[in-house]
């Protein structure tokens, strides 16, 4: 049961909360270590602090309370009062969902903040639909290709069992001739080394986190988009508490944001001096490659746009404003 707080002066009402603090779950589907989940971590600290201890959230790393797939549902009812996940993989549920995986449209940090900025009205509308409130989002470094092989064309890709973690992977892989197989961030290692799937299109990041010379020769800095973790509360339990408290959530979470993007930026480059100290061939993509995976994306773009109508067209416009 929820507990509601008189209106009286703030230092009261904090005193108040502390004395009867709110604890929150927040399911993450990322290894503690991951630059995700320790902004996560200093994000729950900072609305600690910020509250008063009227609200703690502790973290759940690594699909450990719900995994990936289910974190979003378990926010929604109430399972969970707060979590994170890549919410393009729901572009299933609705295309929208998908905004930050469209190949080619944003490639650089700039670039997905300027997307994150013009999708925001339309991403938060569709959340609160579903009793969702936003609260931030942060990219990772731009998508790449590995694969266990060199790769210089579309051609070569053919008949490649492919790691898909959202629609727009499974399309990419469906129309390069690749065999998509969705799998969750905490299956994936085991998914490589048992050759379930044997390439995937992910950041510098993931494959830092999953040792991916240990199963894969080739990276292509393909550059391909910069997904974003979105993180979200349950609105009525966000509701439920003190204003006083749910303004340090927001404050926090605007923090969050901008701390997250800066340190995805800075860890970047980093990540694929990693994957090449390991062994790996860290590569831009070749002329043919290149083109091939451009048509691929304009392709993908207009079905994305049909597929999202009027809405799809605002979050585009509003990016390609100056």
């Amino acid at each position: 049961m929820k507990t509601y707080f008189p209106l009286v002066a703030a230092t009261g009402i904090l005193a108040a909360a502390a004395a009867q603090a709110e604890n929150w779950d927040m399911p993450v589907a990322y290894p503690s270590d991951n630059y995700h989940t320790e902004n996560a971590v200093q994000f729950a600290e900072e609305v600690k602090s910020c509250s008063g201890d009227a609200l703690e959230i502790t973290i759940h790393p690594s699909g450990s309370l719900f995994k990936g797939d289910e974190i979003k549902r378990a926010v929604q009812t109430g399972d969970a009062q707060i979590g994170e996940r890549l919410l393009s993989a729901h572009a299933n549920e609705d295309a929208l969902f998908g905004y930050d995986s469209v190949p080619f449209l944003a490639s650089s940090f700039e670039a997905s903040e300027k997307l994150r900025a013009a999708a925001e009205p339309v991403l938060g509308e569709l959340l609160a639909s579903q009793g969702l409130t936003l609260l931030y989002s942060v990219p990772w470094p731009a998508q790449g290709m590995y694969f266990n092989q060199e790769v210089n064309s579309v051609a070569d890709m053919a008949g490649i069992k492919f790691r898909a973690y959202n629609s727009s992977t499974a399309r990419v892989a469906e129309l390069a001739g690749m065999v998509p197989t969705q799998v969750e961030a905490a299956e994936l290692k085991q998914a490589l080394a048992t050759g379930v799937v044997a390439a995937m299109i992910s950041s510098g990041s993931t494959g830092v986190d999953e040792k991916a010379w240990e199963d894969m020769s080739n990276f292509y800095d393909v550059k391909a988009w910069l997904p974003r973790n979105t993180v979200f509360a349950n609105t009525a339990a966000l509701e439920a508490l003190p204003a006083e408290v749910q303004d340090c959530v927001r404050t926090a979470a605007e923090a969050a944001q901008s701390r997250g993007a800066d340190t995805a930026a800075e860890l970047s480059g980093g990540f694929l001096d990693t994957l090449a100290e390991n062994g790996m061939s860290v590569a831009e993509p070749g002329e043919q490659l290149a083109a091939d995976l451009a048509g691929i994306g304009e392709q993908m773009t207009n079905e994305w746009l049909e597929s999202t109508g009027e809405q799809g067209k605002a979050i585009i416009d509003a990016y390609r404003a100056e």
